[in-house]
């Protein structure tokens, strides 16, 4: 892509942010928020989340236990929906297969040298692939950071480009790393490029550095899928992830999302929350 295109694009969707409004906006959020504070929204939620496990420490018998999990709120509730998907490192794939039981539940894996992105780009590629092969029904991969820091846009969105083509028939959810970029209006520069190399998800973070999901970073991103979509028509989805562990902070998320994009964001296809801990505490609350 040449830097005319990117040009355009930057100045097509302004990467400008409007503080003010953006503060004012996300106070309003956290007023709204308690309106949805009942049994029904957290019962949403749970249907959001992707449920993760990305430690050091993970192996296969942990791994099955942890889809063991999903399957028996699966078999102990068939009414109510599940979580919408299980999302681990990449050579867990089969394991996840071989164990989870609810075809509903989406396999994520992270891939293309997560969290860091730090290496040579045929080894982020082969890892793709191998993630698709292996049967991924999604994969998170993060945005090439430092080239982003350093104004090397074509080779970002050439990357990324790369990255969607590798993933094949797997969505790809671009992670921007949101806390890592020393301006917010990078964080939009982040989400316009992935959109334009058609990301499925735009993703706040790899919850492995200091600063994870925020509320102003989910805001940029979210007014900046709302102008891509005004001016493509094509919709693509909001993760946010790290850091998001109570009922209250997840509600505030879902109350960005449908204040800024609506009710018609409000499904997994379009929504996510990448968590850890959350789901034990909805469980508590929604069972």
């Amino acid at each position: 892509m040449s830097r005319a295109y990117i040009e355009k694009l930057f100045k097509d969707f302004v990467p400008e942010i409007d503080e003010s409004l953006m503060k004012k906006e996300i106070e309003k959020a956290k007023t709204d928020a308690a309106l949805h504070a009942n049994k029904e929204t957290h019962r949403r939620i749970y249907n959001f989340i992707d449920l993760t496990s990305l430690n050091v420490t993970d192996n296969r018998t942990s791994i099955r236990e942890f889809c063991e999990r999903v399957n028996r709120f699966y078999e102990s509730h068939p009414a109510l929906d599940n979580v919408a998907g299980v999302c681990v490192y990449p050579n867990f794939i089969e394991t996840v297969s071989e164990t989870l039981k609810d075809d509903r539940v989406k396999k994520v894996v992270v891939s293309g040298v997560f969290p860091s992105a730090q290496s040579f780009f045929s080894v982020k590629i082969a890892e793709i692939e191998l993630s698709a092969q292996k049967g991924a029904d999604e994969i998170d991969v993060v945005i090439n950071v430092g080239e982003l820091i350093d104004g090397n846009y074509e080779l970002v969105l050439k990357e990324l480009q790369l990255m969607k083509q590798a993933a094949g028939n797997a969505h790809l959810k671009v992670i921007l790393e949101t806390g890592a970029y020393p301006q917010l209006r990078m964080i939009k520069m982040a989400a316009i490029l992935s959109m334009a190399a058609e990301a499925d998800f735009i993703k706040t973070s790899t919850g492995k550095i200091n600063v994870s999901a925020t509320p102003e970073a989910a805001y940029i991103m979210l007014t900046a899928i709302k102008e891509f979509y005004e001016a493509t028509g094509k919709k693509v989805g909001f993760k946010p992830a790290g850091g998001i562990s109570t009922p209250d902070d997840a509600l505030l998320y879902y109350t960005l999302v449908k204040n800024i994009l609506g009710e018609e964001w409000l499904t997994p296809e379009l929504f996510r929350i990448g968590a850890s801990r959350l789901a034990g505490k909805l469980e508590s609350l929604i069972l």
